[in-house]
C-alpha cells in the first residue's frame, strides 16, 4: 500500500510538472530561432565592395561584375589564354549573381511561437530602429486561415498554383500543431484531477484510468511536436527556394519553448507509466469465512 501511495504521488507530481511546462511552451514564442547578423553584415560588405572601381555594374541585368585578378591574367598567357580568361569571367559572374540574389530580399533575427512572429531584440540595430519608430510592429500574428493576399504578384500561374497548395498544407500543419497540443493539456488536466481524487478516496480504478489519460495525453503531444517539426521543414523546402529558403550564412534552430514542449512530453509518459503501475501494486483485502458451529454432534 506504501508503494501504491509513492508511485501515484510522484506520478501525480510529474504530471503536474508536465502541465506546467506544456502551458510554458504555448505561451512563449522561442519555438524557432534564426540569427541573421552574419547574413546582414555579408550583404552590407557586398554593397560597400560593389562600389570600388573593380566592379562593372550593369544594371539591365542586375548582375555585378569583378574583374579578375592581375595575377591570373600573368598566368594564362599561351594558347589556352582566352579560355582561362572567361572561365575567371564566369566563376566571378556566378559568384556575384548569386550573392546578388542572396542580398535582394531582406532577412531579420525572428523568433517564432505557436501564435506570434517577433523580431529577436537588439540584434538588428535598423530593424529596431523602424519598430522605435512605429513604422514595423515587433510581433505579427500567426495567420491559422487562409488568406490570398499573402500570395506574391506577377508570378506564373504554375507557380502561383505551386504556393497557393504549398500554403494551405502548411495551414494545416500548423492547425494540427495548436490543436493537438491544446488536446494534450485538456486531457493531461483531466488525468490530474481524476488521479487526485482517486488517491483520495483510495480508488484503485480512478488511479489506473488517470495514467491511461496521461498516457493519451503524451500520444496528442507527439503528434502536435512531430507536426511542428514537419512544418518547418517543410516551410524551409517549399518553392520556389528564392522566396522561402535560408541562405547558408543564416543560423536557424529550435528554441527552449521547444525543449519545453519535449521535456513536458517525456514528464507526461512517465507519470502515466507510474499511475498505470501503482493499482498493481495493491495487496487485495483477505475475506475470512467462518465456520458453523457444531452443535450436539451435527455439522
Amino acid at each position: 500500500m506504501a508503494a501504491m501511495k509513492i508511485l501515484t504521488s510522484t506520478g501525480l507530481f510529474l504530471a503536474f510538472c508536465a502541465l506546467g511546462l506544456l502551458a510554458m511552451a504555448i505561451c512563449t514564442d522561442y519555438w524557432y530561432e534564426t540569427d541573421a547578423r552574419r547574413h546582414r553584415e555579408r550583404c552590407k560588405n557586398y554593397a560597400n565592395k560593389r562600389n570600388d572601381p573593380g566592379y562593372i555594374y550593369i544594371s539591365n541585368h542586375n548582375l555585378p561584375l569583378q574583374m579578375p585578378p592581375k595575377s591570373l591574367e600573368r598566368k594564362s598567357r599561351g594558347p589556352d589564354a582566352a579560355a582561362a580568361l572567361v572561365r575567371a569571367k564566369r566563376h566571378f559572374l556566378a559568384a556575384a549573381s548569386a550573392m546578388e540574389s542572396h542580398c535582394s530580399r531582406q532577412f531579420n533575427s525572428t523568433i517564432s511561437g505557436l501564435w506570434r512572429k517577433c523580431h529577436r531584440e537588439g540584434f538588428d540595430l535598423e530593424t529596431e530602429d523602424l519598430i522605435y519608430k512605429g513604422i514595423i510592429q515587433r510581433c505579427t500574428p500567426v495567420k491559422y486561415h487562409y488568406s490570398s493576399s499573402i500570395l506574391p504578384r506577377n508570378l506564373p500561374v504554375n507557380i502561383t498554383k505551386t504556393i497557393r497548395q504549398d500554403e494551405w498544407h502548411a495551414l494545416h500543419l500548423r492547425r494540427m500543431t495548436a490543436g493537438f497540443v491544446g488536446m494534450a493539456v485538456s486531457i493531461i488536466l483531466f488525468g490530474w484531477i481524476i488521479g487526485v481524487l482517486g488517491c483520495c478516496q483510495q480508488h484503485d480504478l480512478m488511479q489506473y484510468v488517470a495514467g491511461l489519460l496521461f498516457l493519451m495525453g503524451g500520444t496528442c503531444c507527439i503528434i502536435s511536436l512531430c507536426t511542428c517539426v514537419a512544418g518547418i521543414n517543410f516551410e524551409l523546402s517549399r518553392y520556389p527556394r528564392y522566396m522561402y529558403g535560408l541562405p547558408e550564412d543564416i543560423s536557424h534552430g529550435y528554441g527552449w519553448s521547444m525543449f519545453c514542449a519535449w521535456g513536458g512530453l517525456g514528464l507526461t509518459l512517465l507519470a502515466g507509466f507510474l499511475c498505470t503501475l501503482a493499482p498493481s501494486l495493491s495487496t487485495p483485502a483477505r475475506t475470512t469465512t467462518h465456520k458453523p458451529r457444531q452443535e450436539n454432534g451435527t455439522v
